[in-house]
């Protein structure tokens, strides 16, 4: 018998998911850092500075609830890229790969729009981060004008088309 207690699934924005992104977003940048103007900036407006600029958002539920998140927010048409971010996922939730599953639907959907590549800032601090992102094929590039105060690792992923 499928026990689907426990079963992640992977949906794309719904506006009902609104709260949930900066929620999510907002718990664990603040465990780690401070929130900066650029974070407000995508949590509050993640239809106008995500959606509409042709980015894109998925959740993970379990149990219906909202416990992870992540986007792609299009940072260059020519070529292609995105760049991956604001990936959260709840305290409740970790350890069971929803980070890792985030990731992959997020790199299959930049495949299938045919992006060049996927960019993504981080911090040296987020060592779990940091190792998923390695697994998800991204390689560790110099830092160039970074969009937060606290990015010190910056990493690129790019898709064989």
């Amino acid at each position: 018998m499928n026990d689907s207690k426990n079963e992640v699934k992977i949906v794309v924005y719904e506006p009902q998911y609104k709260e949930a992104f900066k929620a999510l977003n907002e718990e664990w940048i603040k465990t780690f850092f401070v929130m900066e103007a650029s974070d407000y900036k995508l949590l509050d407006n993640p239809e106008e500075q995500i959606l509409n600029k042709g980015g894109h958002i998925v959740f993970a539920l379990l149990n219906n609830e909202a416990v992870g998140t992540c986007a792609l927010v299009k940072a260059e048409d020519e070529p292609l890229t995105f760049e991956l971010s604001k990936m959260a996922v709840s305290p409740k939730a970790q350890g069971k790969k929803i980070g890792y599953l985030l990731g992959t639907s997020l790199v299959e959907l930049a495949k299938s729009l045919n992006a060049e590549k996927i960019v993504l800032e981080t911090n040296s601090v987020l060592v779990p981060a940091i190792k998923l992102y390695e697994k998800l094929g991204f390689k560790h590039v110099p830092i160039v004008d970074a969009g937060y105060d606290r990015v010190d690792v910056q990493m690129e992923l790019h898709l064989n088309i």
